[in-house]
């Protein structure tokens, strides 16, 4: 299924070389089963973005931080280190809860818990093996951004009930995932080398 795919995807590039090109492996994703959404295109294109950023070596550290809330605490709240560190981890897996709770119409918070805990750590075990910091603080925050988008998922299902029919049409729903990436990438773009 998707998770296995998304898990394969991450997963090929711990055993390929740190060249191997993320649309080969995206393509590998996709023909594997096709993917069965309304938003595959967006779905593919956050992953790629996922990908650049999690695993692209531009302004990177290496360490290792296995005590939780370590980084966390570590900046002042009102510091633009700990917008970028901490609410850019919450912001970068806000989408993947949205998109995994739609792909597995999840019911149940668990079922985002599980999926998203398993791609960070695969993405933290990949950053660690190509030099970049492990830190389980970025897993802890991401998780918390996955399930928050699970929330936005349930939020926007319950009000898409009572919607009229135009609103209720995949377009609409396209539309503002694209919005969502783009003010992504605006808020966050410089410090994720995008601009």
């Amino acid at each position: 299924t998707l998770i296995i795919k998304i898990l394969y995807f991450f997963g090929f590039f711990l055993y390929s070389d740190k060249d191997t090109d993320p649309t080969t492996l995206l393509l590998s994703l996709i023909n594997a089963n096709k993917l069965s959404s309304s938003n595959p295109i967006i779905f593919v294109i956050y992953l790629l973005l996922l990908y650049y950023l999690l695993l692209s070596t531009d302004n990177a550290s290496s360490g290792l931080n296995i005590i939780p809330f370590k980084e966390i605490t570590r900046y002042p709240l009102d510091s633009i280190q700990f917008f970028y560190n901490v609410i850019g981890n919450i912001v970068l897996f806000l989408p993947f809860g949205f998109f995994i709770s739609n792909f597995i119409k999840a019911k149940k918070t668990h079922q985002v818990l599980i999926v998203s805990t398993l791609i960070s750590l695969t993405a933290e075990l990949i950053q660690f093996k190509i030099g970049r910091a492990f830190d389980i603080d970025d897993i802890i925050l991401n998780v918390i951004g996955a399930i928050l988008g699970f929330i936005c998922y349930k939020g926007i299902i319950n009000i898409r009930r009572k919607l009229p029919s135009i609103l209720k049409n995949n377009i609409f729903y396209n539309l503002l995932a694209i919005i969502v990436l783009i003010v992504m990438i605006l808020l966050f773009g410089n410090i994720w080398g995008l601009n």
